[in-house]
């Protein structure tokens, strides 16, 4: 009863905030949609506080020029459909690897993208204990053997490594831009 109760109210609660969160607004950000014909739109204005649609389709109040890494405008071959046998990230992180015992030696904890956006490697966490005390390490997509199974509906992960292995390997930490905030 007690825990029915700690449930109820700390769902009350995020539900509270979340309704305070969605009403707030951000000074010197317009939710005014630009005039007909000017460009922009509301998205954009809350993209760039301080600045409005009108401005930011004219100019005002900030640089003419898109920024280096501006995306461009959309086309409709933007808009993709994904084969079924694509895999998507949310698959993967968390996803534990086992060996060939079926022992489980990691999960991965993060995807790691090159430069064309194709992936260089998996981040595995070995040892510790709910997450106190592990180390990372990161490997190469093609030491890991992702399947999905679809008569039990899961993904699995195996790899050809004992957890000695992955714990005597050299150890990936988060720095640098692996370690922004991703506001």
């Amino acid at each position: 009863m007690r825990k029915t109760v700690f449930a109820i109210t700390v769902v009350s609660a995020l539900a509270a905030a979340g309704a305070v969160a969605q009403t707030q607004t951000r000074p010197g950000v317009t939710d005014t949609p630009p005039a007909s014909g000017m460009g922009g739109s509301t998205a954009e204005t809350q993209m760039r506080p301080g600045v409005s649609g009108a401005n930011l389709a004219t100019g005002a109040g900030g640089p003419t020029s898109p920024a280096p890494n501006a995306p461009r405008a959309l086309t409709a071959s933007d808009f993709l459909q994904l084969p079924s046998a694509d895999m998507l990230s949310s698959n993967l992180v968390g996803l534990d690897v086992y060996d060939g015992q079926h022992n489980n030696i990691g999960k991965i904890k993060d995807i790691a993208f090159d430069a064309a956006r194709k992936v260089s490697a998996y981040v595995v966490a070995v040892g510790g204990f709910l997450g106190v005390g592990e180390r990372y390490v990161a490997v190469s997509p093609d030491a890991i053997a992702v399947s999905y199974d679809g008569g039990s509906k899961t993904w699995r992960a195996a790899m050809n490594a004992s957890k000695d292995q992955l714990k005597a390997a050299p150890e990936f930490k988060y720095v640098g831009q692996w370690n922004a905030s991703r506001s």
